[in-house]
Parts: structure tokens; C-alpha cells; sequence
């Protein structure tokens, strides 16, 4: 997203671009998936003063204006990512805690039966499904 089309964003809903908010923002979009603190750390390589509660606020703020989204990879902290990109799976390691990503579609069926039965509808955004990754499984990471 450009600086002008964040700024734009902002200003509709009557806030403004802080150097903050556009920082935090660049920092999520070139981790891909980061922690609030894996994103405090990037900001601060830039901007010393900026505290983590700076950082949480900013994240809420930009997952309200729908530019990042998260989803819990851990019984850590939310893992955030750009909300722009296609949606995806999120697929974790336990062993390594590598993280990959796979298309929604291998879920079409039981996300389909689980409307059908339950009336429950699943936001693919927030699934992640936890084991082993092949590497792992195959001793490739000793």
C-alpha cells in the first residue's frame, strides 16, 4: 500500500499518517507473519522510542481499517499479516516452528459440511493447523 492511500484511508476516518502507524504497517508487510514484538523489534531499528503498547494499538487500528489481519499461531502472542493478500491456511510446526501456508480450497469440503450440518461458518483467515512439517518428520533439521 502506498503512503498516499494510507494516508487517504486514515484522513476518511478522521485520523492522520503518523511516521508510527506507516512504520508499523512497512514492518508487517516485510516480516509477512510477525508477532507484535517480531514488529516492536523491526520499528525500533528505526524509531528507538516507540514502545510495544504503541505497537499493539497501531495493529488493532490497522486490522480495524482491514490492512492487516491475525490469527494465533501459538498460545503466544497473535501472528499479524497483510490482510490484502489472498486468503491462506496456516500450517505449523511444532517441532521447528516453521510456518507455511496452503490454499483454503484443501478445507472446501469440510468447511462445506460444517455449514451444512452446523450452520457454522469458518473464517479460513484464523485457521491454523499444527503437526509435524516433512523436513522435521524426515530428521532433515538435525
Amino acid at each position: 500500500m502506498s503512503e498516499s492511500s494510507l494516508a487517504e484511508m486514515l484522513r476518511a476516518r478522521g485520523l492522520r499518517l503518523t511516521a508510527q502507524r506507516q512504520l508499523v504497517l512497512q514492518a508487517v508487510l516485510d516480516l509477512g507473519h510477525a508477532t507484535p514484538e517480531q514488529v516492536h523489534t523491526a520499528v525500533r531499528e528505526v524509531a528507538a522510542g516507540v514502545n510495544i503498547t504503541t505497537i499493539y494499538r497501531t495493529l488493532e487500528l490497522l486490522e480495524r481499517l482491514g490492512l492487516v489481519t491475525h490469527t494465533h499461531l501459538s498460545h503466544g502472542s497473535p501472528t499479524y499479516h497483510a490482510a490484502g493478500e489472498h486468503q491462506h491456511v496456516h500450517l505449523v510446526c511444532r517441532d521447528c516452528g516453521a510456518i507455511d501456508e496452503i490454499d483454503p480450497e484443501l478445507l472446501g469440503p469440510l468447511v462445506d459440511q460444517l455449514a451444512a450440518q452446523r450452520g457454522f461458518r469458518v473464517d479460513i483467515g484464523h485457521v491454523s493447523l499444527f503437526g509435524v512439517c516433512g523436513r522435521c518428520e524426515n530428521g532433515d533439521h538435525k
